[in-house]
């Protein structure tokens, strides 16, 4: 006994490495409990922690059958936690990318003139009730919506997205897809939100904008058919009744990118 406590007392001490080693796992430990908040993960990880308590509780009361039986199942309850929690997975990698290291390999962003154009477009839409769904990648690609919707390739302009938008017209129907200062396609379908958070009031296309924010990075600009409002999904939430002012700003902080910064630092050198 006295041994034992005589060892425990005396633990070599502690170096920065180990300070670093405790420090990156608190985190990780951190961000991962921040993405299953509020998700069907904290039930399958309650079920978890369940069972590799109920393993080690039949190790040391000597309970073969139990053990047997978790030892066995193990492999199998792996495979079935990445079948049933894909998309959840999915949305933890997404996030890891987002981190600040990541940003070093950002693609350039939207133009401020493409920016412009598309705030044209959604609040003359608006006035007119007209609905629209425009989706902006960002750095995860959308190439498999775009593949299902019809390829334009075509420059951001107010008078093209008015039209592809027109009641009536083959591409109203279903979302386009900006890839840079590009209509990469239109007539696209996306995948709807199913999330419970979500308002009953919202239709298809708002629900639509949510769910391809929750599978990507991606800003989705809506306006509504019925009420002509003005929305932005970002991130899986939803932002309603933006004015032109304000979508103007919000786009600009999200789509700006380096461009824009560069554009700006430009003008500051180059004033007298």
């Amino acid at each position: 006994m006295n041994w034992l406590l005589s060892d425990l007392l005396h633990r070599p001490a502690l170096s920065w490495w180990d300070v670093i080693d405790i420090a990156l796992v608190a985190v990780l430990v951190y961000e991962l409990l921040l993405l299953i908040r509020g998700t069907r993960a904290v039930q399958m990880a309650l079920a978890a922690s369940f069972l590799i308590g109920l393993y080690f509780l039949s190790r040391w009361l000597e309970l073969e059958t139990v053990n047997w039986l978790i030892r066995n199942l193990a492999t199998y309850v792996v495979f079935a936690f990445i079948v049933l929690f894909q998309s959840d997975i999915r949305r933890a990698l997404l996030h890891f990318g987002r981190g600040p290291f990541f940003r070093y390999f950002e693609r350039a962003s939207s133009t401020s003139e493409t920016l412009e154009e598309l705030v044209i477009a959604a609040t003359t839409l608006s006035t007119r009730r007209i609905g629209t769904l425009i989706v902006i990648e960002r750095q995860v690609g959308l190439r498999n919506y775009i593949e299902g919707g019809i390829p334009l390739d075509a420059t951001v302009t107010y008078d093209l997205i008015a039209s592809i938008f027109q009641p009536g017209t083959p591409l109203h129907d279903g979302a386009v897809i900006i890839q840079g200062d590009r209509i990469a396609a239109a007539a696209c379908f996306l995948p709807l939100s199913v999330s419970p958070r979500m308002s009953r009031e919202v239709g298809t296309r708002h629900r639509a904008a949510v769910g391809v924010t929750e599978e990507s990075d991606a800003v989705a600009l809506i306006v509504s058919e019925e009420t002509g409002t003005i929305s932005l999904a970002v991130g899986d939430t939803l932002e309603r009744g933006l004015t032109g002012d304000l979508l103007k700003q919000r786009l600009h902080t999200l789509l700006g990118g380096r461009r824009l910064r560069l554009r700006r630092a430009y003008a500051r050198s180059a004033t007298p």
